[in-house]
């Protein structure tokens, strides 16, 4: 197979990372046969550098041509203050909205993945993660209450202030479908969390997740109240396969499920549309303290990578590949400085995509 990958290095460690993670991309072209075509394309502060603006129309238009997207990570840089004296529709972070909204991304898509390894950094009892755990939470992204009209006006005297929270049955039904497809290739569960003994937004989307569930009926459906299921996450994260919610829930759920994990350097994510086209990157950000000195964990991009081949491609084994090399890495005790311990053995950002790369052969 032949696929074209448009690259985003972006700022800070990004490029490093990106760097690491094709390599990986490419021991795994090798060994299966396939075809990974690369073209670097500039978004964030390196793009204000020499645009002006985070992402370009131009950019963003030839970026959808291609077949999938990686990303490193964007902004942050403290020794370009100008990245962010312009407008705020041009600093770097504004990139990330423009190409999400470009390419349809209504869907995050964040794993909470505790490797068994790690879990010494997991601030949950031991009993409860033995084994590890792994879930992953979709988040609606462009709809609900941080897309609703809002206001802040005087009335009566007293200062009021109104977000609005909206949603329509597409706009959940399309995400619905997502969070089945998924859950199809993992351990076939959905959990649905809303609010509906409260919110109207909540009952419509727990009526029309139902109604999708009518098509995947080999997937278990289970339905949560968002206050339940912050709760149960540090209670019995293995009792989670897909997690689906709205826009709000799905920010404070994803960050709290990013702490249960014991490092946000280890987690990937993926935007999703209605078509193959997605968007992958890590969920941490640019660093730019460490950026050029080779001791970023690129972890979180290569399986990012990995996300992008099972969910873009639907290259299931080659996947796994990635995901089984990741994990016999730290079962060999290597580790980059952000989760190094006594007794590991410290590796750079390119040694550590060295030896996934050797363990993929």
């Amino acid at each position: 197979m032949e696929y074209n990958i448009a690259l985003i290095p972006g700022d800070g460690i990004g490029p490093e990372i990106v760097a690491e993670a094709v390599k990986v991309l490419d021991a795994v072209a090798e060994k299966y046969g396939h075809t990974f075509n690369y073209k670097k394309f500039l978004m964030g502060g390196c793009s204000i550098d020499v645009y002006g603006e985070s992402l370009t129309d131009e950019t963003l238009e030839e970026i959808k041509t291609y077949d999938s997207v990686l990303l490193g990570a964007v902004g942050g840089n403290v020794g370009h203050s100008n990245w962010y004296e312009i407008e705020p529709s041009k600093r770097p972070e504004a990139g990330l909205l423009k190409i999400r909204k470009g390419l349809g991304l209504f869907t995050n898509m964040r794993p909470a993945l505790l490797y068994d390894e790690l879990s010494g950094a997991c601030p949950i009892k031991s009993e409860l993660t033995e084994g590890g755990f792994d879930f992953v939470i979709m988040r609606e992204l462009t709809g609900g209450l941080y897309f609703g009209d809002r206001y802040t006006k005087t009335i009566d005297g007293l200062r009021t202030a109104v977000d609005t929270l909206s949603y329509n049955e597409e706009e959940i039904r399309r995400i619905a479908k997502w969070a089945f497809e998924i859950a199809r290739k993992r351990g076939k569960k959905v959990t649905s969390v809303d609010k509906a003994n409260v919110l109207d937004s909540s009952r419509l989307w727990r009526e029309v997740v139902h109604e999708v569930h009518a098509d995947y009926q080999d997937v278990e459906l289970e339905d949560m109240l968002v206050d339940n299921c912050a709760m149960q996450i540090v209670r019995d994260p293995k009792q989670f396969d897909v997690i689906l919610t709205e826009n709000m829930f799905g920010d404070i759920l994803s960050d709290e499920a990013s702490m249960v994990t014991g490092s946000i350097g280890m987690l990937s994510s993926a935007s999703l549309g209605a078509t193959k086209l997605g968007l992958y990157e890590p969920s941490h950000g640019s660093a730019p303290d460490i950026a050029g000195k080779n001791i970023a964990n690129p972890l979180a991009t290569i399986a990012s990578a990995a996300l992008m081949l099972k969910y873009s491609f639907d290259m299931e084994e080659e996947s796994k590949a990635i995901e089984d090399a990741i994990s016999q890495v730290l079962k060999d005790g290597y580790r980059t400085v952000d989760i190094y311990t006594e007794g590991t053995k410290k590796t750079s950002t390119t040694e550590m995509g060295d030896l996934v790369v050797e363990r993929l052969k």
